[in-house]
Formats: C-alpha cells, structure tokens, sequence
C-alpha cells in the first residue's frame, strides 16, 4: 500500500493552509467592503465573528481530514458509519471547487496581467477614466485573458503536478514570505504619505456612538456584512482545510493551528486595509468603490506617487501570490480526490484537470464580451456573478453547515469520535463546552447568511 504524501512539517501545513485561505477575499473584498460599511466598527465586528464563525469550521474540516486521512469525500466515507450517505454531499463540494476554479483563475489572471502592465508601466500617467477605460478593455480583450487564464492554470498545474512537499508546500513557502514581506513594504510606504492619518483613524479607531446612533438598520447591515465576509474569506465548506489536515499528523492538537492560521490571515488582511486607507485619504479617494477599487481606483492612487511604477508593481504582485496560493490550494484539493477516489497519479491527472479548468473558465472570460448580454442574475451581472452566487452563497455556506452536522451529530461522525481526533496531540483543547453553539447556534447563523443572501439578491 502506498504511504500517503506529508507535508515536511508544521511550519509548511500552516503556511499552505494559510495559502489556501489567504485570496481575493482578504485584499480586494474586505477593504472596500470595510469602506462601505464604516472602517474600524466594521473591522471589530469583523475579527469577532471571523473567530465565532470560521474558526470551528476550519477545525473541523482540519479534524475530518486528518482522521480519515484523505480529501473530503474519501475521508466522510471513512468516517461516516456504514448505510450513511455524507459522502454525497462531499461530491458537491468538490463540483464547488472546479466552479470556484471557473471564476478564480480568471480573476488571478487579471491580476497578473495588471503586474506585467505596471512593470512595463503601461498605465503609468493615465489619468483616472484613463485608468477605468484600460480595465473596461482589459475585460473585453478575449485572447488576453485567455492567456492570462492559461498562464495560471498551467503554472498552478505544474506545481501541483511535481508533488505535495516539492511543489504545493515549496511554493506556498516562497509564495507567503515574499507577500509578506511586499506587504510591509507597502503598508510603510502608504502610512507615511502626507493625510495618511486620516485614513488610519477611519480604519482603526472606532466611532462607536456614531455606529449607535445611526439607527437599527444600519446595525444590522453592518452585522449582517461583517457575518458574511467573516465566513466567505476563509475558503471553508468545500474540503480545502480537510486536504491539508489529511497531510500531518497527530503531533499537534488542531485548534491551535487553526488559530495561527485565522490570526494570520486576518493580520493580512488588516495589513491590506493599511495600504488602501491611508493612500485613499491622502489623495482623497472613496475607499468603498466597490469591486474596481484594485483594479481602477488603486491604480490611480500610485500614478499619484512618485516611483508609481514601483509602488504598482509591488501590489499587484502581492495581489498574485495572493491569487495564485489559492488557485494551488484548491487545484491541490481537486488531485487529491482523484488520486484517493480513483488511484491515478499526479502527473497523469495534471494535463486532465488543467484542460478541464481551461474550457470551464471561458464561459467566465466571454461574460465580459461576447456573453456579456447574458445577465443571468439581474441587469449588470455576468457569468463571474453567478458562478460566485453559486460558490459563496450556497455550496460554501451549505457545505459548511453539512461539515458542522457530521461532527457533532450521532448520526454522523460523532460528537466524540469528532473530539478525540481534534485533541489528540499536544497544544490548545478544543472546549466541549462549545458543544451547544457548534451543533445548534453556528448552523442558526450559518442560515441566516444563506437567507440573507437571497434577501440582498432577489427583493432589493
């Protein structure tokens, strides 16, 4: 019998976990998000509900992993008692993954192409409909966003295709200390531009009695956004965790790693809002934009910098390894099924998979061209719009309440069978005090989201 693959260690599990959970989400969606919904109140609620919400579902998608040593379907197999069926359910979240792959490596695309763009200065001293034109034409350019597209879904491939230790974990590594260390490159730089405190101050420093004052529904949007975002930017409900948590062993208790791990992404994307806020107050920007803030406004607000070609090619490199770790943790995800389901190898399954994601990913390339009459949810969205719908309002939350009901149901893996795994090993207990909340009010607040989300969709 052949041994199952390892990481080389915890260093590199939390690193390609983190990889996989650091994305888009983190440096595109939270601080315009965090713009539109008041800064530092936002971000308070934001980090609580991050550890109330994602943090058991990371743990038990870890746990699930870990004990029946396999990617998410293989392991409920394992684990689920005979005549159950919760390996069905895990047929879908892998469907999730190659739709989350349909939309992902596009907008991964973009991000390298805006790389290339700003090294080659390509938009420097644009003015800013400029700037919003060059993006508007970038979207509707099919041969270059298919090569884009292409570029990442093969160099994901590859990486993935050479192994576990030498090319997932060997990349994430390079991949996360250089994001970092562009990332404080970046945060210095932005926080000691002239009006930067300003930014600061909206970011940081909550105005609670301006929060209160504004009424109920403002309280309960806010909530609302911040419960959303909390659940959303973790990559949970789809078994992205559980792969990982299927390469190491039992030396280390989870919920200590898992609370590395969300710590260090929300530092990230802490770290994002320090670059966006402070440069958007300085040269007086609307940091709540919307989805162009990456891609048009922040273009913008380096033209304004002197060495803007710099200061661009830095961020939106960062902006790749953002994108591209998850693009690596998710195809990872994809292998690891087909190899424990159907006992091919790596390199046979590589070519597969990536021709797959290619033609998957064109119905996403065309929405922007020549589908782009098609708005399959509403008057201005496009294909993007509704795989995202399907992915993040209802496989990821659906997905993760199926996770919370295995763990803690009798009919599933078990309350117990679930505790003895997650604490075997050294470091911090998960508290079966918390059995109540996990097996009752998480999945409460986990449909309330689903709802919510359908609410903000089809009645606003």
């Amino acid at each position: 019998m052949k041994t199952r693959e390892r990481l080389s260690g915890r260093v590199g599990f939390i690193l390609v976990s983190l990889g996989c959970a650091i994305g888009m989400g983190n440096i595109w969606r939270f601080p315009y998000i965090t713009g539109q919904y008041g800064g530092a109140i936002f971000v308070l609620m934001y980090i609580i509900f991050l550890f109330m919400l994602g943090l058991p579902i990371i743990i038990m998608e870890f746990a699930i992993g870990r004990g029946g040593q396999k990617n998410l379907v293989s392991s409920y197999k394992v684990l689920e008692k005979p005549t159950q069926k919760w390996h069905y359910a895990g047929y879908v979240q892998i469907l999730g993954n190659f739709l989350l792959l349909a939309f992902y490596t596009v907008v991964a695309g973009w991000c390298l192409a805006y790389f290339f763009d700003m090294l080659m200065g390509n938009l420097e001293g644009l003015s800013t409909e400029a700037v919003g034109a060059y993006f508007g034409a970038t979207l509707e350019n099919q041969p270059r966003l298919i090569l884009w597209t292409a570029i990442v879904i093969i160099v994901c491939s590859i990486i993935c295709a050479i192994g576990l230790e030498n090319g997932v974990e060997k990349s994430n590594k390079i991949m996360m200390s250089a994001l970092f260390a562009i990332l404080i490159i970046l945060v210095v730089r932005s926080v000691t531009l002239d009006g930067a405190i300003e930014g600061i101050k909206f970011y940081l420093v909550p105005d609670f009695k301006k929060f209160f004052g504004s009424g109920i529904s403002h309280f309960a949007n806010v909530t609302y956004a911040a419960l959303g975002q909390a659940f959303f930017t973790l990559s949970i409900g789809m078994g992205n965790m559980a792969i990982f948590g299927s390469y190491i062993d039992k030396k280390n208790r989870l919920t200590g790693e898992a609370i590395v791990i969300v710590i260090l992404d929300t530092f990230i994307a802490l770290l994002a809002g320090l670059i966006i806020f402070p440069a958007s107050f300085a040269f007086n920007v609307n940091p709540g934009q919307g989805a162009g803030l990456a891609f048009v406004t922040l273009p913008n607000i380096f033209n304004f910098m002197p060495m803007s070609r710099l200061w661009g090619s830095l961020f939106f490199m960062f902006l790749s390894f953002a994108a591209l770790s998850t693009v690596i943790g998710v195809i990872e995800n994809i292998f690891a099924f087909f190899m424990d389901e159907y006992h091919v190898k790596r390199k046979r399954i590589s070519a597969i998979i990536a021709v797959v994601l290619f033609a998957i990913s064109i119905p996403t390339i065309l929405g922007f061209s020549a589908l782009k009459n098609f708005n399959p949810l509403g008057e201005g969205t496009v294909v993007l719009d509704l795989l995202d719908f399907i992915v993040s309002n209802n496989i990821m939350p659906i997905g993760g309440v199926v996770i919370l009901l295995f763990c803690t149901r009798q009919r599933g893996w078990g309350w117990k069978s679930f505790i003895s795994e997650v604490n075997s090993g050294a470091g911090v207990k998960f508290p079966t005090i918390a059995k109540f909340y996990i097996s009752f009010i998480l999945p409460l607040i986990i449909l309330i989201i689903f709802v919510g989300k359908y609410i903000d969709l089809f009645f606003k």
